[in-house]
């Protein structure tokens, strides 16, 4: 934040900071033992009559101040602990000579611990009178202005600490991402799932169509990349015997940021052997649904003044259908120069004619992913798009794949997982060539490939990004709100 020298208010705070030293008060002692916190106390007092006081018992509570009333001798001052906000009560003579030194000396947004009393004041409040009066931690930096917080959406997502204190919403909407994530493994795990972790640094990405962020380890001499995808690793743990398996992960991808993309995010993956993409498709409804209502207590949410309904079941569409209904081309129909010609005039950027899946995949993107407001499973993609996907038991040129949409975002991905070890073998080939230009394109992985010769049974693997599901959750538009610290550019 700003220097202390073009800042009166924290030269002010810094002279308090000294003067609490000189008169031998540590104004951050080691520990301090709370007996009750805020909401506690308002549940146990909830019966106090106006002006009733406990003295009877007495009580110590902590936090961080946020309002302060002088009323001459007296003063009320109000302080915020993690579950909420508490009115305290203090008439400075009845304090020790230090703690009314102390008092003297506060600030807004000082860390401080009380001891005293429970009573209802004449306006109806439950507060604690203040016996006893301690400063916990003596701030320098004042806190924002309490009417305004944090305006400058740039400040709150790197002062993400302050964001926190001024607003109550903001620091919901992170409760509710941390209860999103534990209903998802709470589920998993009443399945008979089993937790795993995968490697953070990788010899080989895979598992994703992304540009990997690089480094070098040193004493092996050897390029490593941070991983794009646990995707490759959690199928060798199928093969090892493992058959319910999943991996709640940061995933990293250098690419582009926007509203629905940070470069470090949150997925989770499972695998689940003898299953297939329909029956993932029903459980993928069930969890996502199952989020959803756990933190709103409803299918239906609203997202952007606009409202989205999960209940299942979701909407089942191919992408050959969706860009019919959507688009009003029938892709079948038309010669790879027409599908070209078709894409251009929608605007892609393709420079040339690909592969009629590829662009199948490419249109489908232009026309029709921003009419899937509603929970809709898009399935049934090209094989050109999806080398480690199955192929479709009665679709030629297609592989049983699925993606979950709503609010036009993609949710998740899913497949049936290719287990014939010739034919992925034979993908990872036509990807080494496509790396030639495309980054992307999955890179020869023998370790993998000697997993699949060794046999992996059939098996059902679906992706779930975590963020998205928080942001259509809790109504936040951008990916940068439901990430506790988002990517962001170094500050000069």
């Amino acid at each position: 934040m700003s220097e202390e020298k073009d800042n009166p208010l924290r030269a002010e705070k810094r002279r308090k900071l000294h003067d609490l030293k000189n008169a031998g008060i540590n104004p951050f002692p080691y520990t301090f033992e709370r007996t009750i916190n805020s909401v506690g106390a308002k549940e146990k007092y909830n019966g106090l009559q106006t002006g009733e006081a406990d003295k009877d018992h007495k009580h110590q509570m902590a936090g961080r101040i946020i309002t302060k009333r002088p009323m001459g001798k007296a003063a009320f001052f109000t302080f915020q602990d993690q579950e909420g906000t508490f009115q305290a009560y203090v008439k400075v003579q009845e304090l020790s000579e230090q703690d009314q030194t102390s008092f003297e000396l506060l600030d807004i947004g000082d860390i401080v611990g009380v001891s005293g009393f429970i009573f209802r004041t004449q306006k109806g409040e439950i507060s604690i009178h203040c016996e006893k009066f301690q400063i916990l931690t003596k701030t320098l930096e004042p806190l924002p202005d309490k009417y305004h917080g944090l305006a400058d959406t740039e400040l709150k997502y790197r002062y993400r600490h302050l964001d926190l204190i001024m607003s109550p919403e903001t620091k919901r909407i992170f409760e509710a991402r941390t209860k999103i994530i534990k209903y998802i493994r709470n589920f998993l795990d009443s399945r008979g799932f089993l937790e795993v972790e995968t490697p953070i640094l990788q010899p080989i990405y895979g598992g994703a169509a992304a540009t990997p962020f690089t480094t070098h380890h040193k004493v092996l001499d050897m390029k490593l990349y941070m991983k794009i995808s646990p995707e490759l690793y959690l199928k060798r743990l199928i093969v090892g015997g493992f058959e319910k398996v999943y991996d709640l992960n940061k995933n990293f991808r250098n690419e582009g940021i926007d509203r629905s993309h940070n470069p470090e995010f949150t997925m989770i993956e499972w695998y689940e052997a003898y299953t297939d993409y329909n029956y993932q498709m029903k459980q993928f409804e069930e969890i996502y649904s199952g989020a959803i209502k756990e933190v709103n207590g409803s299918y239906k949410v609203m997202f952007q003044e606009k409202e989205i309904d999960f209940t299942p079941p979701w909407r089942r569409l191919t992408m050959i259908d969706a860009i019919k209904e959507y688009g009003k081309v029938d892709v079948e129909k038309l010669s790879e120069e027409e599908l070209f010609k078709e894409l251009k005039k929608h605007g892609s950027d393709l420079e040339k004619s690909e592969s009629k899946g590829i662009m199948i995949a490419e249109l489908f993107e232009l026309v029709a992913e921003k009419h899937l407001w509603q929970p809709t499973f898009i399935i049934d993609h090209p094989i050109e798009t999806s080398p480690l996907t199955k192929n479709h038991r009665s679709k030629k040129g297609l592989v049983e794949r699925f993606e979950p949409f709503a609010a036009c975002m993609e949710l998740g991905n899913a497949y049936s997982e290719l287990n014939d070890p010739e034919e992925q073998r034979a993908r990872l080939k036509n990807q080494e060539v496509d790396r030639a230009h495309n980054e992307e394109a999955h890179p020869m992985d023998e370790d993998f490939l000697h997993a699949i010769d060794v046999g992996m049974p059939p098996t059902g693997g679906v992706g779930l990004g975590i963020d998205r599901i928080v942001m259509l959750a809790t109504n936040q538009a951008s990916i940068r709100d439901i990430i506790f610290f988002p990517t962001m550019k170094i500050k000069d």
